[in-house]
C-alpha cells in the first residue's frame, strides 16, 4: 500500500529569541523564555476561548532541519541511537514538533506564552489546550529515558 502524501499549511509564524539551534533549551520544560504564536488573521476566530487555559499544546514545522533519520543520536546520550519515533529528535520524516508552552495572555490574534524552545520563524501548524485531566498519565513510562530521571 502505497502512503497518503499529506499537505500542511501553517496556520501562524512563532516568534522566540532563538536565532540559532545553539543555546536553545531542550524541551520547552526547561524554558522560561517568552515568545508569541502569531495566528495569522483568517484563524483568529479558532482563538476565542483559550484565555481560560493556562498551557498550550502548539505543533510547529522543523523548518530549519534539513536532516531525517531513523536512527538518531539523542542530545542526552549522544554515544547511543534511538529509533527516531522513541526520541524527540527534530531528524523526522515529517519534520513535526511539539511542545507545551504557558498562556501568559491574548492580543487579538497573538498569543504571549513562556517556555518557548524553538527557533524564530516556526511555522505554527496547530495550537490545542492543554487539559490535565486528559493529558496527565501518571501512569506512563519514559522508556529508555527512565534512568535519566
Amino acid at each position: 500500500m502505497k502512503a497518503q502524501e499529506i499537505e500542511f499549511s501553517p496556520i501562524g509564524i512563532i516568534h522566540s529569541p532563538f536565532r540559532e539551534k545553539e543555546g536553545m533549551p531542550l524541551q520547552s520544560v526547561r524554558s522560561q523564555e517568552a515568545g508569541i504564536l502569531e495566528v495569522f488573521r483568517e484563524y483568529e476566530l479558532g482563538l476565542q476561548d483559550i484565555e481560560g487555559f493556562t498551557h498550550l499544546i502548539i505543533l510547529y514545522y522543523f523548518h530549519r532541519e534539513p536532516e531525517t533519520g531513523l536512527l538518531v543520536q539523542s542530545c542526552l546520550e549522544e554515544s547511543v541511537h534511538h529509533g527516531v519515533f522513541a526520541t524527540r529528535s527534530p531528524k523526522r520524516p515529517n519534520h513535526i514538533g511539539i511542545s507545551t508552552v504557558e498562556l501568559i495572555g491574548r492580543e487579538g490574534n497573538l498569543l504571549r506564552v513562556s517556555g518557548i524552545d524553538v527557533l524564530d520563524g516556526t511555522p505554527l501548524l496547530d495550537i490545542k489546550p492543554y487539559v490535565p485531566r486528559i493529558d496527565d498519565r501518571a501512569e506512563a513510562r519514559s522508556g529508555w529515558l527512565q534512568h535519566l530521571w
